[in-house]
């Protein structure tokens, strides 16, 4: 009996002494934590990389025509009606394409998937002809359609650049989009997802909408934002077709001699805004997924 109870004694002094199974992982997370000095050099070398000019820019937009800083510059933006209204177009493009876009890309990316997985070569080959064509080529072909069209057309697309420049922006955005859509189909289990809806008893539109759609939520937002910003930075095919886009209107205040600062207080605006939607698109994705995983 004493013999037992030494021997539990001892177990128990063991299992007393010995450390903890979870301390061990534990220990190694914060190893893993501690940056090492190369890391932190580069991370501050690129943070001055990227602060020191975005520093400089917000220095050089104060400054005002007579050289004292103030913020006529960015008042100047706010008040200029045309440039409003330019900036106003712009998004109103920029929403309308990130928007056909998707509804084009997202149902097709699903049925190649599903349906017709060799034509996913093809696919990929026609999705990339925008990047190969160069848009000074689309935008001296659109130029010379639009002269020549008839007096309908012209009215009907080329009356105004929101019914003119949205098509094509949606052409230039499908690689983008294609992309970012089709890598975030295959990252879910399709088939599976697809299945079980079906037999649920839901519809292509309900299972796209309801169940594919908040599984790719994070690519098709990421497409849709690469949509925004090349809309907001396009200014070849918009100058070319003679539209006062917001990319275009940037450029005619930047060929003003006096007012040198406002072409960088657009720029600085133009970012901010670019961040903005950046963060917004990111805390919404954040969001949804926790919402669906709660």
């Amino acid at each position: 009996m004493s013999f037992a109870s030494e021997a539990l004694g001892a177990r128990e002094v063991e299992l007393l002494t010995a450390p903890s199974a979870p301390q061990a992982p534990l220990q190694r997370s914060r190893q893993r934590r501690r940056l090492r000095p190369w890391r932190v050099t580069i991370l501050v070398l690129a943070g001055l990389f990227y602060l020191v000019p975005l520093l400089a820019s917000v220095k050089f937009s104060l400054i005002d025509p007579s050289g004292a800083y103030s913020l006529s510059n960015f008042t100047y933006i706010f008040n200029n009606a045309p440039l409003r209204d330019a900036l106003y177009t712009s998004l109103e493009i920029a929403g309308l394409t990130a928007i056909l876009v998707v509804l084009l890309i997202l149902p097709t990316a699903v049925l190649v998937q599903l349906k017709l997985p060799k034509l996913t070569i093809v696919m990929e080959a026609v999705t990339i002809l925008p990047i190969v064509v160069p848009p000074i080529v689309l935008a001296a072909g659109l130029s010379e359609m639009q002269a020549t069209a008839p007096l309908w057309l012209v009215k009907l697309v080329f009356n105004h650049p929101l019914t003119s420049l949205t098509p094509i922006y949606t052409v230039l955005a499908m690689p983008l989009v294609y992309r970012s859509v089709h890598n975030g189909l295959r990252a879910i289990d399709l088939h599976t997802l697809v299945d079980a809806s079906r037999s649920l008893g839901c519809g292509w539109t309900s299972t796209i909408l309801r169940v594919i759609l908040p599984n790719v939520q994070t690519a098709v937002l990421g497409g849709m934002f690469l949509t925004i910003a090349m809309v907001l930075g396009e200014v070849v095919i918009s100058s070319q077709l003679l539209y006062l886009t917001f990319p275009v209107d940037m450029i005619q205040v930047s060929q003003q001699d006096n007012s040198p600062g406002i072409s960088v207080a657009l720029t600085l605006v133009a970012l901010a805004f670019t961040f903005l939607l950046l963060f917004s698109l990111t805390f919404l994705a954040r969001r949804r997924g926790q919402q669906s995983t709660g």
